[in-house]
């Protein structure tokens, strides 16, 4: 039987075990700290810049292989348990460069040099991914790693000429991983602290209503900060990662069924294709090593009022499954907020699901996101419509809004202000003012509060011109 106390991964074609495991050590401090691997660097501690990039390979429904950049300054060590955990130092055991290492020698694509293993890196995701690439598959898979020396320019085109070579050959990674898979939950214990990995989601209810106050740690790109910024001891973590069928994302009759530890790499594609006026705003969500990690059940439990995917969600009116014990309740996600970080979650109780009811035909669904910045970065205002018409008049209308409240929450008075009237400009501007009395936004580093409310107005402008002409939509989002 495997030791439940004992990590197993991965690592140059060898199962690594490690026992006696500080449950919130990081992967990069492993790597940098007891490995001397030194390739991959911090700059950030928080997973914004990139230069801490690896790779993690894991077996998904048992059988396919994913490949997924992530950033490891976040990633809790006991996370790799059954993973395989790639580094800049593996591309090249034998001084072999991996194609990517050499399309960034051939493009002189590395400057000062400290990011350069975590743009390998994401190439390196990106080859073993994607073989035929174009220009925006590029710009969005580097929308993770920032380059101080601003050499993007050689750097995009060693992703476009690393295809030209082969990689070297690999070990049999399917066959090492599937040696790695549990019958037992892996429970670390270090020190009086403890991190429990359920395997199924009755022993994850258990475990939460057993330890009410514990830390539940889904991708960790929230909960990783507040171990390595603001510095937090956590006693008790328990992970969602490895629960069986919380990572699923399933498509019923009626609605897109998700479980709260589904990435969101895996559940953004299905919402998008139901809900393709939603691409602009989940591309910008992000990185894609943040949502490699990330979970959509971890945004909207974390409730931040800058969160982006809430108001999306509130205004498909998509419901949560939450589960204490053995009972489980819905709670629709507009009524899950109280205040600024307080949501309807009880003691004991975890949240489950997410179901996303499908499209009806004759309705238009958008989100916008204003930040300082197109790619990778914290939005200032995130608003989200669902539009009905009826000829000309508004059968149905729903807004939700981010940045403006202690929460993300719907803008009841604009929503008055338009249904049931005609979609004309009049009734645009009679809702602009009262988003006035909607929202008392605050100012702060991202905005003043008169621009956040300025904004919002605008960006509800954009939308009703984009309902009259659709190539209002090129223009606003590609014409950058």
């Amino acid at each position: 039987m495997t030791d439940r106390n004992t990590v197993r991964f991965v690592l140059d074609g060898e199962i690594v075990e490690i026992r006696d495991v500080d449950p919130t050590r990081t992967v990069l401090q492993y790597l940098r700290e007891d490995l001397g691997r030194k390739g991959s660097k911090e700059g950030c501690a928080e997973g914004d810049c990139g230069a801490c990039t690896v790779v993690i390979a894991e077996l998904v429904d048992g059988e396919r292989l994913g490949v997924r950049a992530i950033n490891s300054c976040i990633q809790f060590l006991p996370t790799l348990d059954g993973k395989e955990l790639i580094t800049i130092e593996s591309l090249s055991p034998n001084e072999a460069l991996h194609p990517a290492q050499d399309a960034m020698i051939r493009n002189h694509g590395s400057q000062c040099g400290f990011c350069t293993p975590g743009f390998v890196m994401s190439l390196y995701a990106l080859y073993e991914t994607n073989k035929n690439p174009g220009r925006r598959d590029i710009d969005d898979a580097l929308a993770g790693n920032l380059c101080r020396c601003t050499g993007y320019r050689p750097i995009i085109e060693a992703a476009t000429q690393m295809y030209a070579a082969q990689s070297p050959a690999s070990s049999d990674r399917s066959r090492l991983l599937s040696k790695l898979k549990r019958k037992t939950s892996l429970q670390v214990e270090h020190n009086g602290r403890h991190f429990f990995a359920p395997l199924d989601a009755d022993e994850l209810a258990g475990l939460v209503k057993r330890y009410p106050d514990a830390t539940i740690l889904a991708g960790g790109t929230d909960i990783g900060l507040w171990v390595t910024k603001q510095h937090r001891e956590l006693d008790i973590v328990i992970y969602t990662g490895r629960v069986a069928g919380l990572q699923a994302v399933d498509v019923t009759d009626s609605h897109i069924d998700i479980g709260a530890a589904a990435t969101l790499s895996d559940a953004v594609p299905t919402i998008v294709k139901h809900y393709p006026g939603l691409d602009e705003m989940f591309r910008r969500f992000a990185s894609p090593p943040i949502r490699n990690a990330g979970t959509l059940g971890g945004n909207i439990a974390n409730g931040s009022p800058i969160g982006d995917s809430m108001a999306a969600l509130m205004v498909l009116d998509t419901t949560l499954v939450l589960r204490c014990g053995d009972a489980e309740r819905e709670v629709p996600l507009r009524d899950f907020y109280h205040d600024y970080m307080v949501n309807d979650l009880q003691s004991g109780e975890i949240l489950l699901r997410i179901k996303v009811p499908l499209p009806k035909s004759d309705v238009v669904v958008r989100s916008h996101k204003w930040s300082k910045r197109f790619d990778q970065d914290i939005s200032a205002v995130c608003t989200a419509y669902r539009l009905q018409l009826d000829g000309s008049v508004v059968a149905s209308f729903s807004m939700a809004c981010g940045g403006l409240a202690a929460t993300v929450r719907p803008a009841p008075n604009t929503e008055a202000a338009i249904n049931g009237q005609e979609w004309n400009e009049a009734t645009i501007e009679s809702a602009c003012k009262a988003l006035a009395t909607d929202f008392s936004p605050i100012t702060d580093m991202r905005a003043s509060a008169d621009i956040r409310l300025r904004a919002t107005q605008n960006l509800l402008r954009r939308f009703f011109a984009e309902t009259v002409d659709d190539r209002l939509v090129t223009v606003y989002n590609y014409g950058r």
